[in-house]
């Protein structure tokens, strides 16, 4: 009776001490941003139309980024709300947000099928482009007319295949319309992307995003760290419609940034942009009419303290034609603005 007593405590022990030893799933991460700023037209209303930061000649604020993601194993899920104007604004090209205040950034769930071959599927913030959402992956606070025509976002499933660490490509079909997290009625439309880091500080990605019911939009998006000081970004896309309609538009904007010190970083958005004349253009490109085109030049700060960043931003629009008004309401070909936001990472 004692050997029987003896031998379950010592497997008892045994239990305990595998099931200590057994490694802790990785913990669940947060994480997210908060910002605000204040904006001033120097025509007294506004006048470039980009995306966000619109409200004129008021302390306002963007929004709360709110994310969650964990991987254990090979499978990985990303969850990522927004509350506030920048968020909500984001879906109001397509059908408005109903009056809520929140919406959704990412919704995924990835599989790593082999070492080199992985699998994601939900809504996902768009590979096109340089700029994103949320403020902190940007340098500028203003947005580029690229980005505020380009997608926002993408539902689909795709699949990423990494050659070697500098070379990988992704396919995937995605739904037919782009910025919500329903089809219009298809799964058709086709993206790729192509990275490649030929050279240390030097990463570009060659993207294709193809859909009956939009157009398509290629496009190249380069960074470069050419010394510990100075970065040089480039984003260049060309856009065609679809659906039977003519027009889309084209572009290029460049980031020439310099790190003055730890704290301060300077740097300069430089874009030229045209809408190409034809029947989309004339109620689906934000920025200049069918046919012209404006030239932006943006100077930016980015005065860090710990996780907070000051960004203040003088931004000049030139159009070729008139397509902006002054004080006194009179068309006129150019614009400018300043503003000054608080961004704040978590």
């Amino acid at each position: 009776m004692m050997k029987k007593i003896f031998l379950l405590l010592l497997t008892g022990i045994a239990i305990t001490v595998h099931a200590q030893d057994k490694p802790a799933d990785p913990p669940l991460v947060i994480y997210g941003s908060v910002d605000t700023y204040y904006k001033y037209d120097f025509s007294g209303h506004n006048n470039i139309g980009t995306s966000f930061a619109t409200d004129q000649n008021s302390v306002s604020i963007g929004m709360i980024d709110l994310g969650l993601k964990k991987k254990v194993n090979k499978a990985s899920f990303v969850g990522e709300l927004s509350f506030g104007p920048r968020g909500e604004a984001q879906s109001i090209p397509n059908a408005g947000t109903n009056g809520q205040s929140f919406h959704i950034q990412n919704l995924y769930v990835g599989y790593d099928i082999t070492s080199k071959l992985n699998v994601t599927a939900g809504y996902m913030a768009t590979f096109i482009g340089y700029e994103v959402i949320a403020p902190t992956g940007n340098f500028n606070y203003s947005t580029s007319y690229l980005f505020t025509n380009g997608p926002f976002q993408n539902a689909g499933i795709k699949f990423t295949y990494a050659f070697t660490d500098k070379i990988s490509l992704m396919a995937g079909a995605f739904n037919d319309d782009w910025n919500v997290y329903t089809s219009a009625g298809h799964v058709n439309s086709f993206g790729a992307q192509l990275m490649v880091t030929p050279v240390k500080g030097l990463t570009a990605y060659l993207n294709l995003l193809s859909s009956p019911l939009k157009g398509t939009e290629v496009d190249l998006t380069t960074a470069y760290q050419i010394t510990s000081a100075f970065k040089l970004g480039l984003n260049a896309a060309d856009f065609s419609a679809a659906n039977n309609l003519t027009g889309g538009f084209s572009g290029v904007a460049l980031y020439p940034q310099l790190a003055v010190s730890k704290a301060v970083t300077l740097g300069l958005r430089g874009e030229y942009f045209k809408n190409k004349a034809g029947t989309y253009g004339a109620t689906n490109v934000v920025g200049p009419k069918p046919g012209d085109s404006v030239t932006a030049l943006t100077l930016t700060a980015n005065l860090k303290s710990g996780p907070l960043t000051f960004i203040p931003e003088l931004r000049l629009d030139n159009g070729s034609e008139e397509i902006f008004t002054n004080s006194n309401n009179a068309l006129t070909k150019s614009a400018s603005q300043f503003s000054l936001a608080a961004v704040y990472a978590f």
